[in-house]
């Protein structure tokens, strides 16, 4: 599960101190995609990186998996990012000399397997997620072999290489096309379900709005309900 509570995050600005999270309480349960919407500017990547334990906030209290994330140093908070927590970001930032294999290999290397018999665990998990991202024939391609969809579907499969219990999500459609989109928004509903990680994905499009366990509302730092934000403008 992720769960803020009463979380607020300031950035100094001159003199004075922006808000760019204003007193946010949000629960992702286990196995469900909880989409953060809003327009630019309002504090939806903010609330993402204080959720992974990118950035501290000045108060409130941020938990994921039972972990108390605000309380971590950073390479306790490195530690647990590594080995509990997935990150999808908006660009895939693939290494540009390694194979879509590779990409997780690599990961699995990071989170501590150094025996023979580690690497080769590693190796068959690494094809296995490929697999369930529909990319079993494309392993052996680099990125620029790659399109941007099946780049994305890498990105997601890297992200769930150590069986992370939370992911968090960074507009993973941005750079595609409606129907490319549509098939990563659906790959990662049924990865949610099928991993059981608690997912907060944050997103512009509106048009998959309908498919999430739950979906916020963001405008200038503070979060409300989907249903609750329409009420307030009709």
């Amino acid at each position: 599960m992720i769960s803020l509570t009463d979380v607020t995050l300031t950035f100094p600005d001159g003199d004075h101190r922006v808000t760019a999270v204003d007193h946010a309480t949000l629960t992702v349960p286990a196995g469900t995609v909880t989409a953060l919407t809003g327009p630019s500017g309002s504090g939806k990547s903010s609330v993402l990186a204080v959720a992974a334990g990118l950035i501290r906030p000045d108060s409130g209290l941020v938990e994921v998996a039972g972990v108390d994330v605000t309380s971590l140093d950073r390479r306790a908070a490195t530690d647990f990012r590594r080995t509990r927590l997935g990150i999808v970001f908006q660009q895939a930032n693939l290494l540009p000399s390694l194979t879509a294999l590779e990409q997780l290999c690599v990961l699995g290397t990071l989170g501590g397997r150094s025996s023979r018999a580690d690497r080769t665990r590693t190796r068959e998990r690494a094809a296995m997620l490929l697999a369930a991202v529909g990319l079993a024939d494309q392993a052996g391609k680099r990125p620029h072999q790659l399109s941007g969809g099946q780049r994305q579907r890498v990105n997601i499969a890297r992200a769930l290489m150590n069986e992370p219990d939370a992911l968090v999500v960074d507009e993973p459609t941005s750079a595609l096309d409606h129907e490319r989109g549509s098939a990563i928004i659906e790959l990662i509903l049924e990865l949610t379900a099928t991993s059981g990680a608690a997912t907060l994905l944050v997103t512009h499009d509106r048009s998959h709005l309908d498919r999430m366990d739950q979906v916020l509302v963001m405008e200038d730092g503070r979060l409300s309900d989907a249903a609750d934000a329409l009420a307030l403008r009709s």
